[in-house]
């Protein structure tokens, strides 16, 4: 009827996702198996199509509680449609900043200024990476994460993709 179903061993290795992940976002109403194969879940091929949007929401910085209303949401949703433009247009901010850290890390790929962070060149680059227009809170926050450094970033990052698995140990 539906095709071939999955077992959830087979979804977790095709998606990359914990098992633990999955039963995280089945929890959340992200996801809902078919049904059972024995004890194990068992779900339609095209949960990977779900899966694929919810890792690419959580890498671009969308919450669960996001991700849970954008799925249900339908076209009379004024509320989630403001919220998906102006989550678009911290995606853009974001990717502009990205696309000028890139061009300042190449910069100093080539440069042959001694040491690489005094060339005026790549303080110059650096600095564009770091302004961000302040209009909006989300940028105010982006800003801030700048000057706080990339380590923290990177381990707020790090925080955040492994939420699936660690909500899931603590209900466990």
């Amino acid at each position: 009827m539906h095709g071939t179903l999955l077992d959830i061993a087979e979804v977790a290795e095709r998606s990359g996702l914990a098992p633990s992940a999955l039963r995280f976002y089945e929890k959340k109403g992200l996801i809902a198996p078919e049904g059972r194969n024995g004890l194990r879940r068992a779900y339609r091929p095209d949960v990977l199509e779900r899966l694929a949007l919810v890792t690419c929401a959580r890498s671009a910085g969308f919450s669960i509680a996001e991700i849970e209303r954008f799925v249900v949401a339908r076209p009379s949703d004024a509320d989630v449609r403001a919220r998906m433009t102006a989550k678009a247009d911290d995606l853009d901010e974001q990717i502009g900043r990205f696309t000028r850290l890139r061009d300042s890390l190449r910069h100093a790929a080539v440069c042959d200024h001694e040491p690489i962070v005094d060339c005026p060149d790549f303080k110059r680059a650096v600095g564009n990476v770091a302004a961000t227009p302040t209009a909006t809170p989300s940028a105010e926050a982006s800003a801030e994460a700048s000057a706080t450094g990339t380590a923290r970033a990177a381990a707020t990052e790090a925080a955040a993709a492994a939420e699936p698995e660690t909500a899931t140990a603590r209900t466990a």
